[in-house]
């Protein structure tokens, strides 16, 4: 059988700052971002499974990544754990503040990296994580292939 691609979209609010960069971006601040997610896969064919002709349920690919990206991720602040931001995040948290301590510069290209890890190890056997483009705003993205990563 043939594969076939499906894409869920996502939409979560995030702040963030960027320890040592040359512009406005070293200042704490947040984006609307929109994360699609595309899984490859062959259509379910057994017809006595529920989710006959599903690649994968919409809402299952939706708790997967409501788990892993949108729920830790959505109104939450992100800081490379390795910079002075730690003590702005320990004051944070103080306050009752969601914070993110991440191994990474939070920048799109290495959220989109971290999301893809998450992702992938969540899924299915039978599915592959295709591609996710991490939408920080209306005019810039980072994007992610697997055919990318040989």
């Amino acid at each position: 059988m043939k594969k076939v691609r499906i894409t869920k979209e996502f939409t979560f609010e995030t702040g963030h700052a960027l320890h040592g960069y040359d512009g406005k971006c070293r200042n704490v601040h947040g984006h609307s971002y929109k994360l699609a997610v595309t899984v490859i896969g062959t259509p379910i064919s057994d017809t006595n499974n529920v989710k006959l002709g599903m690649v994968i349920d919409f809402g299952d690919l939706k708790k997967i990544v409501k788990e892993e990206i949108v729920d830790p991720f959505d109104h939450a602040t992100v800081f490379n754990k390795n910079t002075p931001h730690v003590e702005l995040a320990e004051e944070l948290r103080g306050r009752g503040h969601d914070v993110i301590l991440a191994d990474y510069q939070p920048t799109s290209e290495m959220m989109i990296l971290d999301f893809a890890e998450k992702i992938k190890s969540r899924l299915p056997e039978h599915l592959e994580l295709f591609s996710l483009r991490l939408r920080e705003t209306e005019t810039s993205y980072a994007e992610w292939h697997a055919s990318d990563q040989a």
